[in-house]
Order: C-alpha cells, then sequence, then structure tokens
C-alpha cells in the first residue's frame, strides 16, 4: 500500500501541523488522497491530550494547546522527532493493538542503531531506557483511520519538561538519545523513515 512520506526539514507549528493531518484524515475517511508518514520537529510546545488536567501543569504561565490525541500533557520542542500517521485501517487489519505493537517495535528497532536498549511497560504506553521515558504515543481513531503518532527524544532540552508532569510521570524520569550516551545522530529521517515504512507495510 503506497504511503506519502513527508519530511519536513524546518520546524513547523503544532497548528499548521494539525491543519494538515486533520485535513488528510478527512480525505482517507472518504477514500481520497494517500496514507502520511510525516517526519518533523515542532518550536517549544507543550499539548494536552484527553485523558490531561490541570494539576499536571507546574508553571502556569506555559501556554497549553488542548488535542484530540489520546494521553496527558507532553511537551514537544527542538531537537525531538514526531512522526505522525494518517492510516486506513479500513485497508488494512482493524487492529489498534497491532498498530501501537508496530510503532513500539519500530522505536526500539531505532533506539538499538545507537546501542539503546528501549523496552516497552505494561502499565504505560511508550517507550522505555533505564526506567526513564525516551519516546511517547498518542493515537485517535475516527471511522478506522489512525492519525497523530509519536515523538522521540533525540538531542532535546531536558529540562522543558520541568514544567510539566509529563504524561502523568516524574519529570525527572524522561530521557533522550543524547542523555543516554551522548550519541551524535545524523541522517534520523530518512532511519525514521525506513524502520517505519517497513513495519507499517506489515500491518
Amino acid at each position: 500500500m503506497s504511503i506519502e512520506v513527508k519530511i519536513s526539514k524546518r520546524r513547523i507549528s503544532y497548528k499548521i501541523a494539525m491543519k494538515f493531518l486533520n485535513k488528510r484524515v478527512e480525505e482517507l475517511k472518504i477514500n481520497k488522497g494517500k496514507e502520511l508518514l510525516w517526519i518533523l520537529e515542532h518550536p517549544i510546545t507543550y499539548t494536552a491530550g484527553i485523558r490531561s488536567n490541570n494539576k499536571e501543569i507546574i508553571d502556569k504561565k506555559i501556554k497549553i494547546i488542548n488535542t484530540n490525541r489520546g494521553g496527558k500533557i507532553t511537551l514537544h520542542n527542538p531537537g525531538q522527532k514526531i512522526i505522525y500517521f494518517a492510516l486506513d485501517l479500513n485497508k488494512r487489519k482493524k487492529d489498534i493493538r497491532k498498530l501501537i505493537s508496530t510503532i513500539e517495535k519500530s522505536i526500539i528497532q531505532f533506539l538499538k542503531i545507537y546501542k539503546i536498549k528501549g523496552k516497552k511497560d505494561k502499565k504505560n504506553i511508550g517507550i522505555w531506557v533505564n526506567k526513564k521515558k525516551i519516546a511517547a504515543i498518542g493515537l485517535r481513531i475516527s471511522k478506522w483511520v489512525a492519525y497523530h503518532g509519536c515523538s522521540i527524544n533525540i538531542n532535546n532540552n531536558l529540562n522543558q519538561y520541568l514544567k510539566i508532569i509529563p504524561c502523568g510521570l516524574d519529570n525527572q524520569k524522561i530521557t533522550s538519545i543524547y542523555n543516554e550516551n551522548r550519541a551524535i545522530v545524523k541522517n534520523v529521517e530518512k532511519k525514521l523513515m525506513n524502520i517505519f515504512i517497513k513495519n507499517i507495510d506489515k500491518i
């Protein structure tokens, strides 16, 4: 199945990204347009999922953007890679658990390139390294079109997490590839694209 791959070199605002993503989702619902895999970065942006609450905001001065994805409050910032999807599960397996498992598997395979052992957690969605979260996953399904996606901390400023309780967690329990082994990450978009496309094609 053909998936359009979109890689943005410049940072894209969250609102612009959501406008583009939602348009693609609506097209897929009426059987128009291609599925999408989009790799990008956002400027500093705090977003709140449908399970979030105000107690998770430590610094009340920050601006929070409410979203319709699953999950709680999280941070997007430079140095963190976002992988957005718009996938038509009507033409694949209507198996949400399979989709989440595929995303988890892809992130773990990507981390392995940098000699980092990522793990799933039965209680908390996302990928973990030494009991610290390195990647977050937040999805929404509408008429069997799956969208939103995941984020992976590459070399972003982790101190910016201190303004929130990210994903309902202790904000000290967040890590990144650079934080784990000082790895210099290059050609990250191409590596992510190859891994995710290969695994998504099996759904």
